[in-house]
């Protein structure tokens, strides 16, 4: 296993590249820790495949290096870092049994033959390809040879990472979760540096001790699922997890004090705010109480979703959405008071205060 540090690592697809908006991952400067089960999060095109592809070694950075326990890999070739890589889609030989693919990378470094069963049909329960071991892969549907795919990469024990890129997009529903859960106990039990990316924050929350959002080409937040609920250091963290998505809303700042169009709430203290920021304030759905008391809404739609209602309304002009309990009351004249310790201020997105 391997504490990966990238050190101002940046990288373009344009040889010719000066400004950061010319960059598909501006710059990275992190350390994760040995051991660690990271999930690199956010939308298509946010630069976490490109991050992943440099620290494999698929993509040599423009900028910066790359260290496996502080050594410089950054011009090590895919095949000298020792990681195994989950693609998106299945790698695997299909003239081969299932059996023999999972046993290929262990007999190419000349494990025993004892430990190669061993270890291959420990890896063959855990994906569920018992009854198949015998089987060749060509056979086999989509999702079945993602498995086999999926099995590769960790038949190995001595790997210093293990990286996953969306391994779980062919696999059924309800294998995902089984999978998921399979992939978190299998961290707990040997402590492999696993990074995992993905667009779905259900599969980064449920497998990651630590998740990193990236959005336009950066690092935003790194966190635990509760940190990125509960504080989200950037607007589009906020937006990005949690269903629905944390409430948005422009504000004016006067000391300590925000201002919705005619609606003013108290702040514990002044934020620190550069002038001309465009600044707003954000409180996710659950943190706003509907009742009789406190500031006026107008309600749009009531979705009942069993447990739980998602209220859309307007509120000063602006779109706000609350999370109401199943037998929570809806007023005729509705009102809403916000949790100040769960509101946020944010500059340009980023969050400089909190309501208290």
């Amino acid at each position: 296993m391997a504490r990966i540090s990238l050190d101002h690592i940046r990288h373009a697809y344009n040889a010719k590249a000066k400004a950061a908006n010319d960059y598909a991952l501006k710059e990275v400067h992190h350390d994760w820790s040995d051991g660690g089960a990271y999930a690199l999060l956010g939308p298509s095109g946010c630069g976490k495949t490109t991050l992943l592809n440099i620290i494999s070694g698929l993509i040599h950075p423009s900028d910066g290096r790359i260290l496996f326990n502080g050594k410089d890999v950054t011009n090590l070739p895919t095949e000298q870092r020792n990681i195994a890589q989950v693609f998106q889609f299945p790698v695997i030989y299909d003239t081969m049994t299932v059996y023999d693919n999972l046993a290929f990378p262990l007999r190419n470094r000349g494990v025993s033959e004892p430990d190669v069963d061993r270890r291959v049909n420990e890896i063959l329960e855990m994906i569920d390809l018992g009854a198949m071991a015998k089987r060749r892969a060509r056979r086999l549907t989509a999702d079945q040879k993602q498995k086999i795919s999926l099995g590769r990469g960790l038949v190995r024990n001595d790997v210093n990472a293990i990286l996953f890129d969306e391994p779980l997009t062919v696999i059924d529903p309800h294998m995902k979760w089984v999978l998921r859960s399979q992939l978190k106990r299998l961290h707990r039990q040997f402590g492999f540096t696993m990074v995992y990316v993905t667009h779905d924050q259900t599969e980064a929350l449920t497998f990651a001790d630590k998740v990193v959002v990236m959005y336009d080409g950066q690092i935003v937040q790194i966190g635990t699922p509760a940190e990125l609920f509960e504080r989200p250091s950037h607007t589009f963290v906020g937006y990005f997890i949690g269903s629905p998505g944390m409430n948005v809303l422009p504000v004016s700042l006067n000391g300590a004090q925000a201002r919705i169009s005619d609606q003013t709430i108290a702040l514990s203290s002044a934020p620190d705010v550069n002038v001309g920021a465009k600044t707003e304030l954000g409180i996710r759905p659950e943190f706003i109480s509907l009742g009789r008391d406190g500031m006026p809404v107008s309600i749009t739609k009531v979705e009942d979703l069993g447990r739980q209602k998602v209220v859309r309304s307007s509120f000063a002009g602006q779109p706000l959405t609350i999370v109401v309990p199943e037998d929570g009351e809806i007023p005729a004249d509705p009102r809403v008071t916000f949790d100040p310790r769960a509101i946020g201020i944010y500059a340009d997105s980023w969050r400089v205060g909190t309501g208290a």
